[in-house]
């Protein structure tokens, strides 16, 4: 009982002393020049530790996730012979996306520690708009741990400020897969991605096309601790290498948007083949609801969206 007390007693200190934590002047020049800062320590063991509770919780079976709640797994394991035996577990279950209802993990998007970062870029109304919990495995031997680069306004149908965190839920090195960073490429356009070239590649993981490889841009690898958080400009080129360890690599995400972010067409553009993909799963995962309903690519991001803080935007 007494540790416990401490545990609260420390968390709540902890909070109060983070809740009007923001960027330096410094870390503001480095996110405009780079499109990128690591803030380091940002959250606590006993907080993440909750976090990988959950999971392990949800991976088990143990609780049952929300209805609009994905829980994917790798390429490679989804299509083993006789997989529709495979019990879930946390060795099969390599991303859980959109926990927006879920009360435990979505208490990550509301923290006043990622709050007072975000608002000094988006402003006091700040919605979230995209969710994962990554458990990155052991790469299978087809390289699919691997996460191509590519840019997150790839997948938004929205334009505004925008900006992604990403907390380590243990520590990350380029031998667990850590995340790759492209320095300024987010002062360039969004440009088109696909598929990659490779044998093996996990649903959705669109990378950057055309990318000269005898002039590879200088990427940065992101060693992280345990806690440490990097926020990152929606046009960053980034993406992650295989996970060459026996382990797992947890890491957990929130991309967040203005609610004063406007809509845009994406036909007869780049986005278009993302869009269309989007909408098929959507289509796909409904129909096994029982739910004849077609959904748009912005309908889909608005079902995504959840108000965090301020006005929830007329474009929502």
């Amino acid at each position: 009982m007494e540790r416990a007390k401490r545990r609260v007693a420390s968390l709540s200190a902890h909070l109060t002393a983070a809740a009007s934590a923001t960027f330096t002047p410094e870390q503001l020049r480095s996110y405009d020049e780079l499109g990128y800062v690591v803030v380091k320590k940002l959250f606590d063991t006993d907080t993440l530790e909750r976090f990988r509770a959950r999971f392990a919780a949800i991976a088990s079976e143990k609780v049952a996730p929300p209805v609009t709640m994905s829980l994917i797994k790798d390429v490679i394991l989804a299509k083993r012979p006789g997989n529709d035996k495979v019990t879930m577990s946390q060795e099969s279950l390599t991303k859980i996306q959109d926990f927006q209802d879920d009360e435990i993990l979505f208490e990550y998007c509301k923290d006043r520690r990622i709050l007072g970062y975000v608002e000094a870029l988006l402003g006091p109304d700040i919605r979230s708009c995209h969710t994962m919990l990554i458990n990155k495995p052991p790469d299978l031997g087809k390289g699919t741990s691997r996460h191509p680069l590519h840019q997150d306004l790839y997948y938004f149908p929205f334009r505004g400020p925008i900006i992604a965190s990403w907390t380590a839920m243990e520590r990350v090195h380029p031998g667990n897969g850590c995340l790759i960073v492209v320095p300024g490429s987010h002062k360039g356009p969004l440009m088109a991605h696909g598929y990659p070239d490779w044998e093996e590649s996990n649903v959705a993981y669109h990378g950057i096309c055309d990318i000269d490889s005898s002039n590879l841009p200088k990427y940065v690898y992101l060693e992280m601790e345990a806690g440490d958080t990097v926020f990152f400009h929606p046009l960053l080129w980034h993406g992650s290498g295989r996970n060459k360890t026996e382990g797992y690599r947890k890491a957990i995400s929130c991309h967040y948007a203005s609610s004063h972010t406007t809509f845009v067409s994406t036909e007869d553009t780049p986005q278009d083949v993302i869009a269309k993909e989007v909408e098929s799963f959507a289509a796909k995962k409904l129909k096994k609801m029982g739910i004849d309903v077609a959904l748009n690519f912005a309908d889909i991001w608005r079902m995504r969206s959840r108000v965090i803080q301020g006005a929830s935007g007329d474009a929502w």
